[in-house]
């Protein structure tokens, strides 16, 4: 199996010129997996925790790893899923890991624009504060005017349509989402997301694997 990691934040989408560094997964064991770099490179192997060409191995299995690649985590399987998405056909998927408080927390895009998400399945939009609205330049006083409950009471929110939210290799377009009058920290990464990916955790790890 062929996959392409993808370094110096073109993995997060954003352009570059910097070259591409070609890898193969070419076995897979409990704790080890064994990578080949370039065209008919070096094979390495790397343990649980071990890094080189600026692919870390978080976890293997005898049926997929886990690796880490410019703070992105993606779950890969010999013959079936590819690192990036380069049109392989085969669904995207991100994989999150929890902080110490078992939160999962990501950077992502609106719009083409980062962002700080934290994973929120209580949250039925992707939910903003009035102040990343206007950092993302999106015109939230032309939604739809209604209200929402935040831990401080009741707030003025305003429905919007966001053209596209990535994370990872997932990007979704057409997505609703609030904007609300109360501060908040961080960008909600709700359900109006969350609906449209199959959802797996296993650990402290948290898999999204788009469906539509």
């Amino acid at each position: 199996m062929k996959f392409t990691v993808i370094v110096a934040g073109c993995l997060l989408g954003i352009w570059c010129a910097a070259a591409q560094a070609d890898a193969d997964l070419v076995g897979l064991a409990q704790g080890r997996a064994v990578f080949q770099f370039g065209a008919g490179g070096k094979t390495r192997v790397l343990r649980d925790g071990e890094s080189a060409e600026g692919v870390k191995l978080i976890r293997a299995t005898a049926e997929s790893a886990v690796v880490e690649v410019d703070g992105q985590r993606k779950t890969i399987a010999l013959g079936s899923d590819r690192l990036s998405g380069g049109g392989s056909g085969k669904a995207a998927r991100v994989t999150l890991a929890a902080d110490g408080q078992g939160h999962f927390f990501s950077t992502g895009y609106i719009n083409g624009a980062s962002v700080r998400f934290l994973v929120d399945t209580g949250a039925s939009l992707v939910s903003m504060s009035v102040a990343d609205a206007k950092k993302l330049g999106i015109n939230y006083l032309a939604g739809e005017k209604g209200m929402s409950m935040t831990a401080n009471g009741v707030a003025r929110a305003y429905r919007v349509k966001l053209e596209s939210v990535t994370v990872g290799d997932v990007r979704l377009n057409n997505v609703d989402a609030s904007v609300g009058e109360a501060n908040m920290p961080f960008v909600l990464l709700g359900m109006s997301f969350l609906s449209r990916m199959e959802i797996h955790q296993e650990g402290t790890d948290l898999t999204l694997t788009k469906r539509f």
